[in-house]
């Protein structure tokens, strides 16, 4: 990786910001895709009930890029995505754009105060128990975005993921055709198990999504990791991911990179960090980050030329985090 912009990325005043997705728009500019909710309410888990995807636009892939609208508001608790969208990921394919994200729903008023909103309050419980993952459509990367009534990877009963669906990772092949990679959960009692990986695979991005196993892709004991990011190659399926335990690449939410002929069975790489918390600025300092998770590559002319990252401040991870921002860094060529 190449030293990261110290201007660069994307940050909003008052928000904590997370998960940024880019992709060249028809107009020539980079348009990110990430979510945002209010610093009322505490970074984690504030974001499940009051997270808003938004776009923003820079002329090149390091930014900053600037705030331009809400593209995926809130529109009632009776929709599936009603109250929280989460988790874009943004796909150009031919002529289409397609955002894959996470949404949920939960019929009660707003946390108060907001500042005590903790992980036992019921606004939480049944937004986190809510989640799935969706598909919005559009022929401008400016919208409008067709969102559907239902969501493309619902919950399913018995099965590893019961409880919830969220962090889509699409592949989108040329012929339309898409693996998906997901995060799940399911239902131990009445509460919810450790995080799990599936995959998922539809004939085309509008059809039917169908999960691929009843089991977890990666067995959780040994697999602990979240927010994959997939892409394809002549040799298979690449896999980039955050290190839940630092078991795999050697760092406490480190990145590891594992590889898949298939997209069903995956190897870690004979270099299985993919990338570190540490990273280094352009103008020379060097800072360890609290997080750096949900990982997007940029490609350009079939070939990766940044990484982009949802970072804290702090030193534990959410817990002491006080800023959040998408950081893009370049790689080299």
């Amino acid at each position: 990786m190449l030293p990261a912009p110290r201007g660069g990325g994307f940050r909003m005043e008052g928000y904590w910001v997370w998960c940024g997705s880019v992709v060249q728009g028809e107009d020539g500019k980079f348009h990110m895709f990430a979510s945002r909710w209010p610093k009322t309410l505490p970074m984690h888990p504030g974001w499940m009930t009051a997270s808003e995807i938004v776009r923003a636009d820079s002329d090149t892939p390091e930014g900053p890029y600037r705030f331009c609208e809400v593209a995926l508001p809130a529109r009632g608790a009776e929709y599936w995505d009603g109250r929280c969208t989460h988790n874009p990921h943004i796909v150009k394919h031919n002529n289409k754009y397609l955002l894959y994200y996470t949404g949920s729903t939960h019929p009660l008023s707003d946390p108060e105060p907001p500042g005590n909103f903790g992980l036992t309050d019921p606004q939480c419980i049944v937004a986190r128990a809510n989640k799935r993952v969706g598909l919005a459509i559009a022929d401008s990367v400016l919208g409008p975005w067709r969102r559907a009534d239902e969501p493309i990877l619902p919950t399913r009963p018995g099965r590893f993921d019961s409880f919830l669906t969220s962090n889509p990772a699409p592949c989108v092949r040329e012929d339309g055709s898409v693996l998906l990679i997901y995060k799940a959960r399911h239902y131990e009692g009445n509460l919810h198990g450790g995080m799990t990986i599936g995959v998922a695979y539809a004939d085309h991005y509008e059809g039917q999504y169908r999960v691929l196993s009843d089991e977890p892709v990666f067995p959780p004991e040994s697999f602990h990791i979240e927010d994959p990011f997939i892409w394809q190659t002549n040799e298979g399926y690449h896999l980039i991911a955050k290190d839940m335990e630092g078991h795999l690449c050697g760092e406490k939410y480190g990145g590891i990179y594992a590889e898949s002929p298939d997209g069903l069975k995956w190897s870690l790489h004979g270099q299985p960090q993919g990338y570190s918390r540490t990273v280094r600025y352009d103008d020379g300092t060097v800072q360890t980050l609290g997080n750096l998770e949900r990982p997007f590559l940029l490609f350009q002319n079939g070939k990766p030329t940044h990484l982009f990252a949802a970072v804290s401040d702090g030193s534990d991870g959410f817990k002491d985090a006080s800023d959040t921002w998408n950081m893009v860094i370049p790689l080299k060529q």
